[in-house]
């Protein structure tokens, strides 16, 4: 997959096309996201001559009309609002054309929106937050409007843009998705149920004679107090297990510590136990709704079969949402 994104210093909006060979795509702004003087746009040769060659393409037709702020006519198109991490983003893309180009699907248009004010402010939160083990949840809603507000604002961009569904790759933005999505005219998909029902569709059985189903989920504090996956999965019928106090302190989070020291081999062996001890419950699958530690382990290593990573479920529910839209229209 290869893409060519403008360089800009505000709130990005980038317009293209995706598949598994390559992405036609450009930035504009738009009234939404209003450039100041001082903004300074950086575009590649390449860029440039992609730009050009859609000078007359119906996208660009339905772009220039005064009356429009559609900048998609794809019956098939997609809105992604950037969270904390571009590199979570960009690996949500990176599934999204998998998962499309199965089977010889189509071409994947999309509108994406990365703001470096709002990957700050769901960094601020995350650090901020308190330990959901400690209980001190109002920590976790505080002076949550502003991203709040900034969240809804993207979603009402992306659908005046022409989106017919609406994704958030982003863990900690989900904590918020009922209020972002609230009178969104096209759906918002949720990540969390999304996995939850991916996983009851597998038709998984107990590992203990007589059990629930039980699902683990491993993630920051900030994501598993807001618990929208424990609501989530409760709603399939699953029993959830969260780690308990003496996992989280004496393993996963001196695991992300000394992966902020750069201590890799030390970050890998504290994880692997804290899973261990989730897969010692007898959970069936383990959730891994982190982006750090999604990639902690090397692909290979076997733990990782037992964990599922909820950004592939969003991806392959935002495929089969699209491919319902083509087929019904």
């Amino acid at each position: 997959m290869m893409m060519s994104f403008s360089s800009l210093n505000y709130s990005t909006c980038t317009l293209a096309r995706m598949n598994s060979h390559h992405s036609h795509n450009r930035t504009r702004k738009s009234s939404a996201f209003a450039t100041p003087p001082s903004s300074i746009i950086s575009q590649t040769e390449e860029s440039r001559n992609l730009a050009n060659s859609m000078e007359n393409s119906p996208l660009d037709a339905a772009s220039k009309r005064p009356d429009s702020s559609v900048l998609l006519t794809h019956k098939n198109a997609i809105g992604i609002i950037g969270g904390l991490s571009i590199g979570t983003t960009l690996n949500f893309m990176s599934k999204l054309v998998t998962w499309s180009s199965k089977d010889g699907g189509n071409d994947i248009p999309f509108v994406l929106c990365s703001d470096p004010v709002l990957n700050k402010e769901l960094s601020l939160h995350e650090r901020g937050s308190s330990s959901y083990l400690t209980g001190k949840n109002k920590n976790i809603l505080r002076d949550h409007a502003p991203v709040v507000e900034n969240l809804r604002h993207k979603r009402i961009f992306l659908e005046k843009s022409g989106a017919r569904c609406i994704v958030m790759p982003c863990y900690i933005s989900h904590s918020w998705h009922d209020e972002v999505a609230l009178g969104s005219s096209v759906p918002v998909l949720h990540m969390g149920e999304c996995v939850a029902k991916e996983l009851k569709e597998a038709n998984l059985r107990p590992l203990e004679a007589g059990s629930t189903l039980r699902i683990g989920v491993v993630a920051s504090d900030a994501t598993l107090s807001a618990g929208f996956y424990q609501e989530k999965l409760q709603n399939e019928g699953f029993e959830v297990v969260l780690p308990d106090k003496a996992t989280m302190e004496h393993t996963v989070i001196p695991s992300l510590e000394a992966l902020n020291r750069k201590d890799i081999e030390g970050a890998q062996n504290l994880f692997r136990i804290a899973l261990q001890v989730l897969v010692v419950r007898a959970v069936n699958t383990i959730i891994i709704a982190s982006d750090d530690m999604r990639d902690l382990l090397p692909p290979d290593d076997p733990l990782l079969k037992k964990c599922v990573d909820p950004m592939d479920a969003l991806a392959r529910s935002t495929v089969k949402f699209l491919q319902s839209v083509e087929g019904n229209a």
